[in-house]
């Protein structure tokens, strides 16, 4: 996520253009809200999957913990966009909804509800012991910021960084993420399968719906949606130490294993 940050820096900065980018996570890890890391569980610290450690990042934007194992990640970087933030989230978050719609999936926004801890979009319930107000799972609740699918299962969790003008937006989106490892980060059970996630998991076994797939789509989306060509353009050596750096001030390194960032041209 430094890379998302260091985009929104050039951006505002030094006038480099939008920017949009997807990417997975290798090693696992959990990101945390800007202001979260004082209020993680304590099991949080020590955590360990299939032998490996599970880090802890740092995200420039709010919001509570996601769980980046199975998961893809998109980035958008951009600025001059009027409106309220819930406008702004609904413009910017059209491309994921016709992406996916695309591949057969149809997503809305959630509902917001005026009793934080009862949010009535999302069906799942997570532990009685754990109220929602309190609780460090973005995914256990759905605002009007996240997309939800027909079932009103949360598919897409974002969050938003502003500077004036100039903003970030990423997101998480939940794809073949273990139930175990699921239930070991946030001691409740696993939500139940959205669709998104049933039809990666029966198209990953026909070869027919792949991450590849998905990042296809919704890049083609964003070009519609934003009525711009998309350039792919490689980080050089020079950018990847700038972020490197950035990098070090807020976790562990995490190597993105996702398409390095595409540019609006």
């Amino acid at each position: 996520m430094a890379i998302d940050q260091w985009l929104l820096d050039q951006h505002q900065h030094h006038g480099h253009p939008p920017a949009l980018r997807f990417y997975t996570w290798q090693p696992i890890a959990i990101s945390l809200g800007a202001s979260q890391r004082r209020q993680i569980p304590e099991h949080w610290q020590n955590l360990v999957w299939q032998g490996q450690p599970v880090n802890l990042v740092q995200r420039p934007t709010g919001g509570r913990g996601v769980l980046h194992q199975g998961d893809l990640t998109y980035g958008l970087v951009t600025s001059q966009i009027s409106g309220s933030r819930d406008q702004v989230y609904r413009s910017l978050c059209q491309f994921l909804i016709k992406g996916w719609a695309t591949l057969g999936i149809s997503l809305a926004f959630g509902q917001p509800s005026r009793d934080y801890g009862r949010p009535q979009s999302v069906p799942f319930r997570e532990s009685q012991s754990v109220p929602f107000r309190e609780s460090h799972n973005c995914f256990a609740l759905a605002t009007s910021a996240d997309l939800v699918d027909a079932q009103g299962y949360k598919v897409v969790g974002s969050a938003q960084l502003r500077r004036g003008s100039h903003l970030l937006q990423h997101g998480s989106m939940g794809l073949t993420t273990s139930a175990e490892l699921w239930q070991q980060v946030f001691q409740t059970s696993a939500p139940p399968e959205t669709q998104a996630q049933l039809a990666v998991r029966q198209g990953l076994s026909s070869e027919k719906l792949t991450i590849s797939n998905i990042i296809e789509s919704l890049t083609q989306a964003a070009a519609d949606c934003f009525d711009c060509q998309l350039i792919p353009q490689p980080l050089t050596q020079q950018e990847w130490a700038e972020i490197y750096a950035l990098a070090q001030k807020n976790g562990p390194e995490c190597q993105s294993t996702g398409p390095s960032a595409v540019f609006e041209g």
